[in-house]
């Protein structure tokens, strides 16, 4: 099994780059649209990004307010899909805080991103790779970007 990798420095504070992976709303901004379903497995966010996918699921398995969110995938695609190898692997994001917490202006965030348990024979592996780097900077951008 392998690993997707990305880590980068957002210019905001911890708590706003938090607010941007941890709710539904957030999410959206920078993903996709999120729904968010109470179910005997917990929290689940879902998303439709097309019928040639079918729907994402991805159920919350931490949420350490402003250092950690962990989802674990539990849908499965059709096989011609990039997330088809999705299914079982895990989303995780961790956060780091630098800068002078006196000056927030000059804050910045570390975001190092891991999508583990990943089938690296997958035929998408590396798509998916690629994708995720654009995923994380559009987040990057939107978290940026606001006010």
């Amino acid at each position: 099994m392998a690993n997707i990798h990305h880590k980068l420095s957002i210019n905001a504070p911890v708590g706003k780059v938090y607010q941007a992976i941890s709710t539904p709303d957030g999410i959206g901004t920078w993903w996709d649209k999120q729904t968010a379903k109470h179910t005997d497995r917990g929290l689940v966010l879902e998303h439709n990004p097309g019928p040639e996918h079918g729907v994402v699921k991805l159920r919350v398995v931490e949420l350490v307010p402003n250092k950690r969110v962990e989802w674990e995938c539990i849908s499965t695609h059709p096989k011609s899909s990039p997330a088809s190898a999705w299914t079982g692997t895990h989303f995780i994001f961790e956060l780091a805080e630098d800068g002078d917490a006196q000056s927030p202006p000059h804050r910045t965030t570390t975001l190092d991103f891991r999508q583990v348990g990943y089938d690296e024979q997958s035929e998408f592996f590396e798509f998916n790779k690629g994708a995720w780097g654009q995923v994380m900077q559009n987040l990057k951008r939107v978290v940026q970007s606001q006010g």
